[in-house]
This record gives structure tokens, C-alpha cells and sequence, in this order.
């Protein structure tokens, strides 16, 4: 596993404001993964573990979203036999002992959109733990290839070829455009957001309307395998989620990094938070094995 200790973020007093917001929204989402995640027990549904978290959110503010919270349990966390959206939302499926599960949830706090993917097992699982640490390697790959301002495109390439290397398959491919990652942006807090096939229709609006400018400027805000991703990182925040999977085990994290135009390649790119929970996982394996 890579080392994930030095420090790839600047600390609080250096952000701006703005980007302090779209860290508190953040913070927030994970901490109702954690939380959420505390409670689940055998047969608890999917269904029942994205209404927690709805309403876990709800009871702190939150009203819209860029789209409502997901779960999926067991093979499901690998999209196994994923072909057509519909399956992405939350069933019947129970939880049981051993089983990996992912919280996948996306609020907007104070106008501030948070995108996060929280992998976790009801008790052990050998299979999960191994792709949980595999997944910081990918992390660090990531950022490294965006301060390079290496193509969208062959970075998701050289993703590929990692997950290869360490025996895993490529499940965010399963995802609509075969994404890895989208960028995320700010909006107008209402008093009544409607969500469309369960995503904020503002938020829809402003990833349209970026899509729209940037197929005209040659470059697209999803970060995907095909042509329209074959530039270089574009400034902005991106919600990052590199997604393995093995037989019928997947675990995934998902959190946003952020993209400048700086010539400095330290603030060029830069994941928003570090202490993330499965940073740091990460960081206390790292230290269990020193």
C-alpha cells in the first residue's frame, strides 16, 4: 500500500472560503456514513439504510441534493450483473453477517454539494479489508497524474492497469458514461428543490450547462474513458470515486479534489479534506505495520 502520511491538502486557514464550505459539506456527508454505518445490523434493506441516512441529513438541515443516498449490499457493492440504471437504486436486499455494504450519498449544505462513497463489511471479511488498503494506492496515483496534467483520458487508463496489476476489476465503469469522476459546483440554496429520478434538478442544471460550454471549449466536467475526457484536468472541484471490485466484493471511496490553474504542481491539484475515514484507515494500517 502506498503511504498516505505526508500531507496532501492545505490546512484549514489556508482554504478559502469557499472551499471551507464545500469541507463542511463533506465532513457532514461522511459523518452520517459513519454514523449510519454504526447502525446497520443483519437484515436491515437497502432500502432502509438510504432512508437513514435521508433522514439522519434531514435532521441536520439538509434539503437538497445533488442526489439522494443510495446502500448496496453484498455482490451489489460490485455491480454484479448491473445493466440498466434502475438497478443502481436501493432494494430489498438484506444485510447479513460478512457482508460489505456502500453508503454512496451526495447532500448540499448551504448551497454546497458533497459527493462520498463509504465502504464497509458487518463483521470481517479478508476480501474487503484487501481492497479497502489497495484502494489507497489509487489515491495517490490520482493526484499524481493530475498535477502532472496528464489526459483525463490516460489517467483513467493507468487506473485501469493498476486495478489489473493488483487483481481487481474496474466497477465504476459499471457507472452511467463508465465515469470515475464529475465535477460538483456550488448553487442557490431554495426553499423547495425537486430531484429528478433522484438527483437535484439544480444540480443537473449546472453539470448541463457546464457540459454544454465545455463541448464547446473541448473538454467535459465527466471524467470517463471515451474521447470527450482526452484533455487535461480542468480547474474545479471533482468528485473522485475509483470503484474495484473482486468476484462479488466491491469497495469504493469517493471525495473531492480539487484542480487549480497554479503553476506550483503542490497547489496545482490537492484532495480537499485528509482526514477522511478511509485516509485514515490507511494511515493507522501504515503506522500498525511501521
Amino acid at each position: 500500500m502506498a503511504s498516505v502520511t505526508s500531507a496532501t491538502s492545505p490546512g484549514a486557514g489556508e482554504l478559502s472560503a469557499r472551499l471551507r464550505g464545500f469541507r463542511a459539506a463533506q465532513r457532514l456527508a461522511y459523518a452520517c456514513a459513519e454514523a449510519v454505518a454504526a447502525q446497520l445490523r443483519p437484515g436491515v434493506t437497502e432500502r432502509e439504510a438510504a432512508r437513514m441516512q435521508r433522514e439522519w441529513l434531514r435532521e441536520r438541515g439538509v434539503r437538497d441534493w445533488f442526489h439522494l443516498p443510495f446502500a448496496w449490499f453484498g455482490d451489489r457493492t460490485a455491480f454484479v450483473n448491473f445493466r440498466v440504471p434502475l438497478q443502481f437504486f436501493p432494494t430489498h436486499r438484506e444485510l447479513e453477517p460478512g457482508m460489505p455494504f456502500i453508503l454512496d450519498l451526495a447532500p448540499l449544505h448551504n448551497g454546497y454539494p458533497a459527493d462520498v462513497g463509504y465502504s464497509g463489511c458487518l463483521g470481517l471479511n479478508p476480501v474487503h479489508d484487501r481492497l479497502l488498503a489497495d484502494l489507497g494506492t489509487h489515491r495517490e496515483l490520482i493526484l499524481r497524474e493530475v498535477r502532472e496534467r496528464r489526459p483525463l483520458r490516460e489517467i483513467y487508463a493507468d487506473v485501469d492497469r493498476l486495478m489489473v496489476r493488483q487483481g481487481y476489476a474496474n466497477r465504476h465503469r459499471a457507472y452511467p458514461f463508465g465515469v470515475i469522476a464529475h465535477k460538483i459546483y456550488q448553487v442557490r440554496q431554495r426553499r423547495w428543490s425537486p430531484t429528478l429520478f433522484g438527483f437535484g434538478v439544480q444540480s443537473l442544471k449546472g453539470l448541463a450547462s457546464d457540459a454544454l460550454h465545455g463541448h464547446r471549449d473541448g473538454w467535459s466536467p465527466l471524467w470517463s474513458p471515451f474521447r470527450f475526457s482526452d484533455h487535461p484536468p480542468q480547474p474545479g472541484l471533482w468528485a473522485v470515486e475509483p470503484h474495484l471490485g473482486f468476484r462479488g466484493t466491491g469497495a469504493k471511496f469517493e471525495e473531492i479534489l480539487v484542480v487549480t490553474d497554479s503553476k506550483d504542481p503542490q497547489e496545482s491539484a490537492f484532495w480537499l479534506d485528509d482526514d477522511l475515514p478511509h485516509v485514515r484507515r490507511c494511515r493507522e494500517q501504515e503506522e500498525r505495520a511501521a
